[in-house]
């Protein structure tokens, strides 16, 4: 069943809500983004879309926690497939980089962590889903070492530094930063990989 066909009496779901702020995100970025605009997307009043979510900041990271959940789907499936793990790794890192610049989840990363020093209500939620890529990568490493593909080393350390390096080349990409690109990261990540998982 569509997200579309959920909705009753003429009033977008919450979820479909949560949709079309990611497409307006990846239109035209958060700047253009006002309550007003998006009700017009919807047909509804902003207010009424407050209603649900209480507070923009919030709807910016329901918004996340559906996009996220949704790749989450993608991990899962890609961490269950029957492939060598450093086969597995290489389409992680690309699963994890942003699309390219305006990637309307990498937006959304990146305004949350500035609004998060004043707001520790967002930390939480933030950090549950830094912790489940996490998670998931350190579990890839530990599968490849007992597979023989990669040495045995400290996985929970080489994946949280993976991760510090790819969030960084993610910004560089959604901030269109000279000489930065998907290409181009996907290079330095990849690099990166075989500095911090020996292979055997």
């Amino acid at each position: 069943m569509t997200v579309r066909a959920r909705e009753r009496d003429g009033r977008p779901s919450p979820e479909r809500i949560l949709e079309e702020v990611m497409a307006a995100v990846a239109e035209h970025g958060l700047a253009e983004l006002t309550m007003a605009s998006l009700g017009r997307r919807l047909g509804m009043s902003g207010g009424h879309i407050l209603y649900y979510f209480g507070s923009k900041d919030r709807i910016f990271l329901e918004a996340l926690r559906w996009s996220e959940g949704r790749l989450a789907e993608e991990r899962r499936a890609l961490l269950a497939r029957r492939v060598p793990a450093d086969r597995k790794l290489d389409q992680f890192l690309g699963l994890y980089l942003p699309l390219g610049p305006r990637d309307p989840r990498w937006v959304l990363w990146i305004e949350l962590w500035a609004r998060t020093p004043a707001d520790e209500a967002l930390r939480a939620p933030q950090d549950e889903l830094d912790a489940d890529w996490q998670r998931d990568l350190a579990a890839l490493l530990e599968r490849g070492v007992r597979q023989g593909r990669f040495a045995p080393h400290d996985t929970e350390a080489a994946a949280a530094q993976l991760l510090a390096l790819l969030d960084g080349l993610s910004t560089r990409v959604v901030l269109g930063l000279r000489g930065a690109d998907r290409t181009g990261a996907l290079d330095r990540a990849r690099e990166a990989a075989r500095a911090l998982v020996p292979r055997n």
